[in-house]
Formats: structure tokens, C-alpha cells, sequence
């Protein structure tokens, strides 16, 4: 049995995978994650992984990576990078070699161009929430529905012009009261999460674009990335997973050495 760690910004994922490659899910909120089963040691937040997995687990490796990969210390674990991961992970999943992948999480993006299964090069956005999952909650409490009905809407959108994502809230008030209509609405918060991840989409291009992080549950930005840059989307089931997967694939290579 192998276990790979994604420490990410809202929800720590957990995945297990055993001798076949089938593979096993957990998720826990990040704060209560840290809160609950953390403590210091040496100035760093350590966590014993074996008291949250299932009785009886007793993973062969540990691999873990994500946002909060340097600042906490899974106990037995190896730290390998995030767009490691997510490659190894999007390869393992989709059964791709040569694609664009996009990674939207919840506090940042990712973007890598990957040929024979290695990564060529890639770009990251850590330093603005505007094309992350915090954005998306923000606008869908704005316009007081879910994430699920706001991912429903492509068609229509309303030009959001704001690329900040506390001044784009303030602009969907200022559209809400002109009175444009929810959906008009949720397709325009929709395509500016794409206008915000376009310009390293172009750099990075592919046919195929393979869609991982929480965002990739987004019916309506896969349409409008398929649509405006006419490739083909590809979303692995479970996404939100690929780097946890990632971990795993790393860990079971590992141990073939």
C-alpha cells in the first residue's frame, strides 16, 4: 500500500494505492486537519498521518506535496514538488503522455506542457485569487446561489473587466444592479476565470488540455476552454485528487528501485 499527501490550501487529500493500482479517497478540511490532529515539533507543525487512515493501513511509503508541503511535517513522509505531482498524477489518470495540463486549486493555478509524460516547462499564478477556487465561492455568495449552479452557465456572459478578484466582487454588485440576469451573470464569472488563466494557456498550448484541481468540476469553464481555444478537455475522474495520485505513483516507483 502506498499513500500520497496533497497538503492544499482548503482541503488536505489523501489517496492510497495498493499493489494493483486501485486506490482508496479522503479528505479533510485543511484548518481542522492542522487543529485537530497537529502539533509542534521543532518549530514545525508535524502530523502523524497513521492516525487518520483507515485501522490496520500501514502504507509502505509516504509521499506528500501541496501548499502546505514546507511548513508541515507529515511524520515518515517524503516531499517531492507540486507540479511533480500533478504530472505524475494527470499521466497515472488519464493514460495521456503528450497534453497542456491546467491545474486549478484553491488558492492558486497551475499550467505545464508535458511531452512523453515529462514536463517541458510550466508557469504558475500563486499571488492573485482570481482564477482559483476562492474566487468562484466568493462570486457564487455574491450572487447567493451555489457552486454547482454557477457552473452551470456559459452562455451570454456578462464583460467582467475587473482581473482582481476584490474588485471583481464589487463590479458583480455594480452588474447585479443593473439588473442583468443570474445566469448572464455566473457565465461572466465563468469566462473570467478563463481570460485570467488564457495568456499562460497560449504559451503552453496543446491540443489537449488535461483539467485537474477542484475548479475541473466546473461544467462551465471545461465548455468555454473547449470552445475558445478548440482543444480537446480532458477531466480525470476525482481531480481534485491528481496530485494526492501523483504522490502515490511517485511512492510505488520509489520502492521499484
Amino acid at each position: 500500500m502506498y499513500c500520497g499527501v496533497d497538503l492544499g490550501s482548503r482541503n488536505v487529500k489523501v489517496a492510497l494505492m495498493d499493489e494493483e493500482g486501485r486506490l482508496e479517497f479522503f479528505k479533510f478540511d485543511t484548518v481542522a486537519f492542522y487543529r485537530e490532529h497537529g502539533w509542534l515539533e521543532e518549530g514545525q507543525l508535524a502530523v502523524d498521518l497513521s492516525a487518520l487512515l483507515p485501522a490496520g493501513t500501514k502504507p509502505r511509503v509516504v509521499v506528500s506535496t501541496g501548499y502546505g508541503r514546507q511548513t508541515v511535517a507529515l511524520k515518515g513522509a517524503r516531499v517531492i514538488p507540486e507540479i511533480k505531482a500533478h504530472i505524475l498524477g494527470a499521466v497515472h489518470l488519464t493514460g495521456l503522455s503528450d497534453f497542456t495540463l491546467l491545474d486549478l486549486g484553491g488558492q492558486d493555478s497551475k499550467v505545464a506542457l508535458v511531452r512523453g509524460g515529462r514536463l517541458i516547462d510550466f508557469q504558475t499564478n500563486d499571488k492573485c485569487a482570481a482564477s482559483t477556487g476562492r474566487y468562484l465561492e466568493n462570486m457564487a455568495a455574491v450572487l447567493n446561489i451555489s457552486l454547482d449552479e454557477l457552473s452551470r452557465h456559459y452562455e451570454n456572459p456578462v464583460d467582467l473587466s475587473s482581473t482582481c478578484a476584490i474588485f471583481g466582487e464589487t463590479e458583480l454588485i455594480g452588474k447585479v444592479v443593473e439588473g442583468n440576469s443570474i445566469p448572464s451573470l455566473a457565465a461572466g464569472v465563468n469566462y473570467t476565470i478563463f481570460k485570467r488563466i488564457r495568456p499562460m494557456l497560449l504559451r503552453l498550448f496543446s491540443d489537449t488540455l488535461v483539467f485537474t484541481g477542484g475548479v475541473a468540476q466546473n461544467a462551465a469553464l471545461r465548455e468555454i476552454l473547449a470552445k475558445e481555444l478548440g482543444v480537446r478537455v480532458v477531466v480525470p475522474d476525482h481531480p481534485q485528487y491528481t496530485g494526492a495520485v501523483g504522490c502515490c505513483v511517485e511512492a510505488k516507483l520509489g520502492s521499484e528501485k
